[in-house]
Parts: structure tokens; sequence; C-alpha cells
């Protein structure tokens, strides 16, 4: 009965909603009645309300943009007996109606978050299910597989209830018996070395005889082979910090219908629009809105989806479907949409348990973001969540809208260009005036402003997400429309993730955003130009104008974005505070403070002036391991010697030459997630609309002048590449 009265309430709601915003008022009664309700929005964001406050804050602003999409939908689209105005005008009309549709869906999925679970941990160890700990690799490099490996085998889990496998798809039987001689040499040398690695670390290697059905086809081989109740899956440069069995097991126990408990991916190194716009240690990274907001959201509504690694999963569900799912490119979001459409549970632990690396240059990255997104089209296309059996009716709005993001390429192309219809051609594709506009165009533009920082203040700043979606779409798009047309074309490839550039440059893919920057300050020409020619348009060319000055304030930003900064350092430090001792000529110890630590180096202060350790020396350093390592010697080349009033510093470079060294490595780099979490807060700092956006417009111009200048500087050198630094090996 109660959920019968319940219906009835909204759909009540609903109906006088539809009526207040299809009813007819003039410009000025809109125009005041959206401003006061933006005037209600600002009180109840300034004062941080929350429950039924923030609830009421969203609704006013949905009612502003459902105001406009009625308007935009009856009032402004050109009549279909001009042609020439009406498809390019019903193209960014479907544009626009596709970002309101996205809007609802967002608010749908996060209106009201689930909060943070609280720590856990494995109560009785006799009775902790076996895990099996797996970590693909295809083209990795050893170091970096060693670290992993070190980390995960470090895992605080009882020692006979894990069991870590190295699945290597680099070394398969059809590799080494490839027709290439050289690769098959390659393929048999990585063979060897990696089941030499696997041995010294205690791990299980395992390779099978093809390369099947990519990252999937090699995480089902490890399911051929092991028999533990529950599996981790590690990417190949996500290292686990001690706790991550601790954190994630036990919810297991609690629901035998749990099949997912997924933890947020943290990266050590900045994106590459963070390492070139130098935002990494100050502005919120682009996944910690994913992660911090949409994954609690969709926990909310059983929906939390499995992200490729930093996951465990239930061998028992994945079973009933043969194992981890191989039709799309991104197996992860296949893999639980199928399992949650037999009745699978997932959960979501917001705290960061892994540390991993992003794609070092921009190529990278726009290779990684077009599998994530072909994948995820592929899944909409194949398994269309709104109609998938299965699915509770929250999960299929929160898979609609996880998939129908990765459209936004689209739509991002059509709100790129659709000015240039009217400024060189001088066609009608959106028939307002100017008061029409600024009474529903501006009040919807600041209602969805203040809606996205009310959600998303913490995790994402104004303006950065156009960017972000602006630098993937000028190549994302074609790629989509690839799959549009042939759903089953796309094929799996691996990231490039261990590899930094050495001199600054233009990125080898970055031209388009050169030519679009100087398509729309022509744009701006032609408005000048209009302005002087046709003075009886001014109001519209005005209009028109501002609308393409916007994109080219995104445009000039994208420009610092592809031009790569020099990488001055291999590895990006982390800091840390450890006491330590390290071993002087004379073979004494002295007491220091380790700083700072990467995978490669780290820097340590000695206490007294008088160190005794020389510059361009192998020594040793100790300290206390959270792991139980026997050896807690790691050896270290002192590259670079300061001595001060208050101490040496010491800058060393790890010589990593067994895998005891890489045990030490990872206990240092890896074994706490604390740091990880202080290092998220430190960068979720609330800013303001007007903050954000003039912070945004001084980000933009010096980065236009910058990616000019690299232009002018190294457009004319597109042959310098990347270069992938190879790590030492075990």
């Amino acid at each position: 009965m109660r959920k019968f009265v319940s219906i009835i309430l909204w759909l009540g709601i609903a109906a006088i909603a539809a009526v207040a915003i299809t009813m007819p008022v003039s410009i000025q009664a809109h125009l005041v009645t959206a401003l006061l309700l933006l005037v209600f929005m600002l009180v109840l964001k300034v004062f941080k309300l929350s429950g039924p406050w923030r609830m009421m804050l969203l609704a006013l602003g949905t009612a502003i943009v459902l105001r406009y999409a009625f308007w935009r939908t009856t009032s402004t689209i050109p009549p279909v007996t001009q042609i020439a105005d009406f498809i390019p005008g019903f193209l960014l009309y479907l544009a626009e109606m596709y970002s309101v549709l996205m809007l609802g869906l967002s608010l749908f999925v996060v209106s009201s978050p689930l909060p943070p679970r609280p720590p856990t941990s494995v109560k009785n160890a006799g009775d902790a299910p076996h895990v099996d700990v797996f970590v693909p690799s295809y083209n990795e490099d050893d170091g970096l597989l060693a670290g992993t490996l070190a980390a995960a085998k470090a895992m605080d889990y009882p020692a006979d209830k894990l069991t870590v496998w190295l699945l290597d798809d680099g070394g398969t039987l059809q590799k080494r018996r490839s027709a290439d001689v050289n690769q098959a040499a390659a393929a048999q040398a990585r063979h060897e070395r990696l089941q030499a690695l696997a041995e010294e670390l205690g791990v299980n290697y395992l390779t099978r005889d093809r390369n099947e059905h990519a990252k999937a086809g090699n995480l089902n081989n490890g399911l051929a082979h092991s028999r533990g109740e529950l599996v981790a899956v590690f990417d190949a440069d996500h290292a686990p910090a001690r706790d991550f069995l601790q954190q994630t097991v036990p919810y297991f126990a609690k629901d035998r219908r749990l099949f997912l408990v997924q933890t947020p991916h943290f990266f050590l190194n900045p994106d590459p629009l963070e390492r070139n716009l130098q935002t990494f240690e100050t502005m919120p990274s682009e996944n910690e809105m994913f992660y911090g907001v949409i994954q609690r959201g969709l926990d909310k509504w059983n929906a939390s989806f499995f992200c490729g690694s930093a996951a465990v999963l239930r061998r028992a569900a994945l079973e009933t479907t043969n194992g981890f799912a191989g039709r799309s490119i991104t197996e992860d979001a296949e893999t639980a949409i199928d399992l949650h459409a037999k009745g699978w549970n997932s959960i979501y632990v917001d705290r960061p348990l892994i540390a991993g690396l992003q794609p070092a240059t921009f190529a990278s990255f726009i290779g990684q973001r077009t599998r994530w997104a072909q994948g995820m089209l592929q899944i909409m296309l194949m398994k269309f969540p709104l109609f998938k059996r299965g699915l509770t009716f929250g999960q299929r709005l929160s898979y609609l809208s996880s998939t129908m993001f990765w459209l936004f390429p689209i739509t991002r192309m059509i709100f790129l260009f659709a000015p240039f219809f009217y400024l060189f051609f001088d066609l009608q594709i959106f028939t307002a005036s100017s008061g029409e506009f600024l009474a529903y165009t501006v009040t919807y533009m600041m209602a969805n402003l203040v809606i996205q920082n009310s959600l998303f203040g913490r995790w994402r700043w104004p303006l950065i997400s156009e960017l972000y979606e602006y630098i993937q779409s000028v190549h994302l798009f074609p790629a989509l429309i690839s799959v549009l047309f042939n759903p089953s074309k796309p094929t799996f490839n691996v990231t490039s993730k261990d590899e930094t550039t050495l001199r600054s440059r233009i990125s080898e893919i970055g031209t388009p955003f050169f030519i679009i920057f100087f398509l729309l300050l022509a744009g701006v020409a032609f408005t000048i130009y209009r302005l002087y020619a046709e003075p009886f348009k001014t109001e519209i060319t005005l209009v028109v104008g501002g609308w393409n000055l916007f994109n080219l304030l995104i445009a000039g930003c994208a420009l610092g974005v592809v031009a790569e900064r020099r990488e001055a350092r291999q590895n990006r430090r982390v800091a840390v505070d450890r006491a330590c001792q390290v071993r002087n000529q004379d073979g004494n110890w002295m007491d220091g403070s380790i700083l700072d630590v990467s995978s490669t180096g780290i820097s340590v202060r000695l206490r007294s002036t008088q160190s005794k350790v020389a510059k361009e020396t192998v020594t040793a350093l100790r300290f206390s391991t959270n792991a139980p390592i026997a050896d807690n010697e790691l050896t270290v080349d002192v590259r670079n010697l300061v001595t001060s009033e208050s101490g040496t510093m010491l800058g060393c470079q790890f010589v990593l030459n067994s895998a005891n060294q890489y045990r030490l490595m990872a206990d240092l780099l890896y074994a706490s997630s604390d740091q990880w979490s202080a290092h998220q807060a430190s960068r979720r700092q609330t800013i303001g609309i007007l903050e954000g956006l003039a912070r945004f417009i001084w980000i933009a111009l010096y980065q236009t002048s910058r990616g000019l200048a690299y232009f002018v500087r190294f457009g004319q050198n597109p042959t310098v590449k990347s270069t992938r630094y190879r790590r030492a090996s075990v």
C-alpha cells in the first residue's frame, strides 16, 4: 500500500511539474522566475545544506533545464521547408537534448550517493577464503611487473590462502613460434626472464598457447588453472597496498550473492593534461569525479561495475557467465552487466588501495580513451541496458548513463562547429531573439553550472570537464563513428604507461587542435566583420560570436595540453616520512629520515653534517618494513649530496638487481594506503563557480600562448617521439 501511495504521489508531482514547465508565459516572466530560482539555488549551495535541501536545489535546477528543453523544442528549430537551415539546426537540437538527457541520468545516479564505507578487516584468518591474485601482462617492462608482483605478494593476508599469478600474454606459444624470427626470439627471451622473476618472487607464472580474446582470454586462462574462491585482479602497473584484501574480502562473507568489490584507481603520475598544464598537485584528478562520486552513486543502485583492475570477484559468479566476457573490448564493464543481469550484487569501497600509472603522453592517453569509448559503445549497441533482461530499473538507468556518456564526442563536435554555420554561411540554425537567448539559454547554462558545482565541486572544477571532453573528442569522434557502422570492428590495444618525454615537443597527434584553433580564430574575425557589415544583425551576431569565443577559449587551452613538456624526472616522487639508517664509508650506520620515494629512487636526510657518504658510490639503506622481509638492506647509488646546517641531503637511485630489492622498494612505495588517501584529500578543495571560472580563464590564456610558442619552436619537428624508459630487470 505504501509503495502504491508513493507512486501516486510521484505521478502527481510529475503532472504538476509538467503543467508548470509547459505553461505559456512571457519572456520577462520566465526570466524573473528563473533568476529567483537561481538565487535560491545559490543560497542552498552557499550554506551547503544537505538532505531534502540538496534535493530541492536539484529539483529547482531541473525545472529550469526542462523549461529550456520545452522552449527549445517548440520555438527554436528552423522550419523543415528550409532544408539548409533545418538539417544543421536539428543536429544541434539533438545534441542539446542528449546533454539534457545525460544531465537527467547523472542526477538520477548521483543525487544521493552512498557515503564511504568504514574500514574493515578479516576477523578470523582460519575462515578466510582462498584468493587468487591475477596480474595480466602483455608487453610491460620486467621492473614494472616486479614492483606490482612484490606488492601483491606482500599483502596482509594468510600466506596459505593467497596465490599470486603472473598471466603473461607476451610469451605465449603463438608468439614464441612466430614466423617473424625477431618477434619469436623476443617472446622466448621474455618467457624465460619472467619465469625466473616469478620463481624468485614466489609467484606462479602462467602463459597460454594463443593470444585469443585479449585480456579477457588471459584472465579466463588464469581461472582455468586456479581454484581460489575469490579472484583479485591488478593491472601490471597497479600495485596494491598491504591492506587491500583486508578492506575488500570481508564483504563477500556478508552477501553470498556478491560478485564484485571494486576500489578506486589511484595514480602516482599526472595524466597529460595535468602534466602539461601543471595542475597535478593542486587540482583534483580527472578520474576522481568518477571514483569519488559516480561510483558511489552507482553503488546506491547496485550498479557499481568492474573497472578492470583493483577489484575482487567471486569465482562462482564468474562461472555462471563462463568467465570474463570478451565480446566487447571493455571486458570489465561487459562482465559486470552480465552478472548484474543474473541477479548478482556489487559494492564499491571508496578508499584508494592501489597505486598505478597513467599514460604519460597525449597519444597514449587518447589510445586508452579510444578503447574505453569504443568498448562502452559496443556494450550499448550489443546489450542495450534499458531493455536488458534481468536488470532492475535503477541498474538499467545506471548502465544507460555509463554507456551513453561516451557519445559525448559526437555532440561536442556539433557544439564546436555549429557557430560556423551562421558566421561563415549565414544559416539560421537557432531561431531566437537575443532576449529569448538571455531568458532561456543563459539561465539554463547558469543552472547547469550550479548543479554541476554542487554535485562535483570537490572533485571537478568549472569547465574542466569541457576541456577533457574536447581534447578527447577530436580523435574519438571518428573512432565512435566506425563502431556505429561496424560494432564488432574494434580490437583490444594495450595502453603504454611506462613512458615519458625526454624533450619538449608538440604531440604527434596534436596537429588537428591547431587547425581547429585557427578556424575558431577566423570565426572571431568573421564576427567582427559581420558586426561592421550587418549592424542590423548585431544581437544575433554577438550571441553566436560569444559562443565561438567560448569554443576558442577551450581550444586555446587544449593547445597547452598537446604542447608536451619535457619530463625532468623519470618517475614522480611520493612524500613519505620514515626513519632509516645509511651505511657510510667506514661501515657505520648513520641515522636519517626518508623524505620521498619513487619506483626508481629515494631522498634521504641524514641528521649529521659529517656524513662520510661519498657521491657516486653504492651503499646500503635499512628501515623497518611493513611486511615481514628478512633482509631489510636496500642497495642505493648516491647520485646527489648536499650538506647544510640541518644535515646532509642524499639523492639516491635504487639498485634493483634482486627480488628482495624489489620487495623493499614496494614496501616503501606501495605498502601504506593512508598516503594515497592523504594525497587525494590535499587536492579536493571546493572552489566556487566564479573562482573556478576565473582560474580556468587564466589557465586557458596562458596555455594558449604556450601552445602557440611550442608550435613555432617545435611544430616543424614531428619526428621527436616519446621515449619509453626501460627499468632494470631482476
